[in-house]
């Protein structure tokens, strides 16, 4: 029997990720795959597609692997857990990533095309002109702002020293303004020279 039958009645002739029927064909899980029907899986033209283009990634079309990650098929739990490591901005792929569990031999497989590294976004703070701002800068405000909680308003044009990056939201800063520390949203602020 051919890899293609065996993956067919493994499968039951459906997408391993998302059920779909129609143009069906083997898929060899990256990175050393030697064409078995243990390093394969069958996908359909949509999962296949979305595989190879992540920049046409429909996300909504991944809730499948609500399902498909609790497949005993090692190489259908790699794809999955791929997949959800590539979305998992998204919300719910975080959750699910949580729930999925893998071996050590299967995870290491899953990690070897470096997928949960890509998945690391750097946050960049960008002031009003979009120039990148980083820890230790000085930036001058472009606008009026009312500091609530001290009860002044920090003038347009005063300078912030020695400003701080708030790690988990690139729209803000922090710095001090007549001796109070404050968040800054970065849109009000240009870098100084």
């Amino acid at each position: 029997m051919s890899v293609e039958e065996s993956l067919n009645v493994r499968s039951d002739s459906k997408c391993e990720l998302c059920s779909a029927a129609d143009k069906l064909t083997v898929y060899e899980v990256p990175p050393e795959s030697k064409a078995t029907v243990d390093d394969s899986v069958l996908l359909c033209g949509n999962c296949r597609n979305q595989i190879e283009n992540p920049e046409i990634m429909d996300v909504n079309h991944w809730r499948c692997l609500n399902d498909s990650m609790w497949s005993q098929t090692p190489a259908v739990q790699i794809l999955a857990w791929r997949m959800l490591t590539r979305l998992k901005d998204e919300g719910w792929p975080q959750d699910l990533l949580e729930m999925l569990y893998l071996d050590d031999e299967t995870l290491a497989w899953a990690k070897a095309t470096g997928e949960d590294q890509n998945s690391e976004r750097e946050v960049k703070h960008l002031d009003s002109n979009g120039a990148v701002l980083v820890a230790g800068d000085s930036v001058t405000l472009i606008k009026d702002l009312s500091v609530k909680g001290a009860n002044f308003t920090a003038k347009r044009g005063t300078a912030v020293r020695g400003i701080s990056l708030v790690d988990d939201n690139p729209e803000h800063i922090e710095g001090k303004i007549e001796g109070q520390r404050i968040v800054i949203l970065t849109k009000f602020v240009k870098k100084s020279n």
